[in-house]
């Protein structure tokens, strides 16, 4: 894309890709090293998978779950990574479980500056309801809106795994100015289907959110996380991994693999933000006096 000139900033995502066991205690260790490990690679914006302190419960609906819940920003995870931050002088995204109070919880990502500071929280907005993906049962529907936030290395916005479904998500939180759209994502196949469905599935998911950058002239990270969990009686969920950053114009840039833990870091530019903006000028021809009707279920 030629004729229009952008001062380059480049910056470097890591996204942390990994695998999850009963123990929280032991997942919030391990992912604090493995954030520690992409700010040796030079990461500069770290982003968590979803609910990355617990294998994935919602699988079943059991109310001895809701323990695995924290306060935030006052739980251990977010102070944690508030101290990370600080010392590795790295933003962090960060996908937790919130309690907010009792009989209210949250699926939630938490948003750290690099000095430490905490930004802010989103709280996902998207509630699925399938089968081994209960969600309903543990968390109630965000009620803070799509947002973004000013970090020391650029304005992003982040939505949480089902979120990724939705382009009226992407847009809003793009409208806020987002250069980077982060999804922390707990997403898998179903054992059984995987031969017959999985790889229309997979492509599905993965289109989705190409299609995301390519209507907003953003950037899209989506960490995902792998290997088969079984907290109830079943075939569990094989989660497919395969996180990945779309530049711009909705091309795949990185992705890691499909079954290991991985630390997938890239280099960005975000003068192409403004580059693909202006000769790709969705936002300028929104016909925005004739969209009312987003705001209803149906139409006739």
């Amino acid at each position: 894309m030629g004729g229009v000139m952008a001062v380059p900033q480049k910056i470097k995502l890591g996204l942390l890709q990994s695998w999850a066991d009963t123990a929280p205690a032991l997942n919030l260790k391990r992912t604090l090293e493995l954030a520690h490990a992409a700010a040796d690679q030079g990461a500069q914006i770290i982003s968590t998978q979803e609910l990355f302190r617990s294998q994935y419960f919602c699988q079943n609906e059991d109310h001895a779950n809701f323990a695995l819940a924290e306060e935030i920003p006052d739980g251990p995870s977010t102070r944690a990574f508030c101290d990370l931050a600080k010392a590795r002088n790295v933003v962090i995204v960060a996908s937790l479980f919130e309690r907010r109070t009792a009989g209210i919880y949250h699926n939630t990502a938490v948003v750290i500056d690099a000095d430490g500071t905490y930004l802010g929280k989103y709280r996902k907005m998207h509630i699925p309801d399938d089968p081994l993906f209960y969600e309903k049962f543990y968390f109630t529907p965000g009620d803070l809106g799509f947002k973004a936030w000013t970090t020391r290395f650029g304005r992003i916005g982040v939505l949480i795994c089902w979120d990724q479904w939705f382009p009226e998500a992407a847009r809003l939180t793009s409208m806020h100015g987002a250069q980077i759209l982060f999804y922390p994502t707990a997403i898998g196949w179903h054992p059984s289907e995987r031969e017959k469905y999985g790889d229309a599935h997979h492509s599905s998911w993965e289109t989705i959110q190409r299609a995301h950058a390519v209507a907003n002239g953003c950037y899209v990270a989506v960490t995902n996380r792998v290997g088969l969990e079984r907290p109830i009686e079943g075939d569990g969920i094989k989660f497919w991994g395969q996180s990945f950053i779309a530049n711009t114009s909705g091309q795949i840039i990185a992705k890691a693999g499909i079954d290991k833990e991985q630390i997938l870091v890239q280099e960005i530019d975000l003068a192409s933000v403004d580059v693909t903006r202006t000769h790709w000028p969705f936002l300028r021809d929104r016909r925005i006096d004739a969209y009312g009707g987003l705001t209803q279920r149906l139409l006739d």
